[in-house]
Parts: structure tokens; sequence; C-alpha cells
């Protein structure tokens, strides 16, 4: 059954619980998304505020997926470009599909659902994101239309010794 996609929901205590939820499931599971397994929520809890003051002040928006059961299944945060010679593209931050949600098409739904948002957003003429190397995201993403425009050797250091390239992905909307 599809997520439904909600731009912009009311943040409320469930939505905040369920949002701090998926981003420790997927945190790990083994996702990219800022933090290293293992990882509580209370270590995550200081970025999605950070994310919600950016909504707050109007630099970001939230890109929520709901399953059949309402429940919080996938996110993103578009966020807009404070550099006045940047302002035609956003980023697009911390894109997660549940675990128990993976191999469903999911997350081709939710980057889908993140250009069908941004393309109702003035000026907006390209989605960009960063992903880290050695996971195969860059190979996701090329299949969901973003292209590799660049790519950071050894930017990311997830463990002593193991560090991974970060990579920029570039959707254009029109």
């Amino acid at each position: 059954m599809p997520l439904t996609f909600t731009l912009d929901p009311a943040v409320t205590p469930e939505l905040r619980d369920g949002l701090l939820d998926l981003w420790t499931d997927v945190s790990n599971a083994g996702g990219a998304v800022g933090f290293v397994a293992p990882v509580s929520r209370e270590a995550i809890r200081p970025e999605l505020v950070k994310h919600f003051v950016g909504m707050v002040e109007g630099r970001a928006r939230l890109l929520v997926g709901y399953d059949e059961e309402g429940q919080v299944a996938a996110a993103s945060f578009l966020t807009f470009n404070t550099h006045r010679l940047m302002t035609h593209w956003l980023w697009l931050y911390t894109v997660m599909v549940h675990p128990r949600h993976q191999g469903k098409g999911y997350g081709r739904d939710l980057l889908a659902a993140a250009a069908d948002a941004a393309r109702t957003l003035d000026g907006i003429e390209a989605i960009r994101l960063t992903c880290r190397g050695g996971l195969g995201l860059e190979r996701f993403y090329v299949s969901c239309g973003y292209k590799e425009v660049g790519r950071i050797p050894d930017a990311i250091r997830v463990a002593p010794a193991d560090d991974r390239d970060d990579v920029v992905m570039l959707l254009p909307l029109h």
C-alpha cells in the first residue's frame, strides 16, 4: 500500500516522537542519515530540534510519509539556501524510510514526493543532496533521476580508519 505524503504537517508530540523513532531506527539499521549505530533517540533529538527551528524560521520544510496505519514511515527536509546567488535550488536532507518498509519502493516515492513539493515552491529549479559513499546510495539516487555532480574523497569519517566519500547529487526540476 502506498504512503500518504504531507508537506508541512503540524508538529505535534506524536509527529516529533514518530520522527525520532524513524531517525533512530534508520540509523541503527545502518542508514546514512548523519549518525552511526548504535545511537539513541536522545542523541538525535538536538538535530531534530535544529530542523524544527529551521522550519519555524522559514528556512526548511518537512515532508512526511505515513503508512496505512498513520505511522511516520518516511521523511525528509527540504531546506532553502540563504545565499542570495543560490536561492534557485534547495537541499534535501535526512532522506529516511523506516527499515520495516525497505524494498517496497517507498524511497522512490519519497524522492518523487520531494520533487513534486519542490516544484510547487517559487523559483526552485533543482534539488541538491549529499550522500555517504560506499553504500550504493549513488546508484539508487541516479535511478531516481539524480546525477552525481561532485565527490569529496574521504570527507566522512564513520569510524577510525573508515572514511567515506561525500557524494553530491543534483536533480534538475525542469
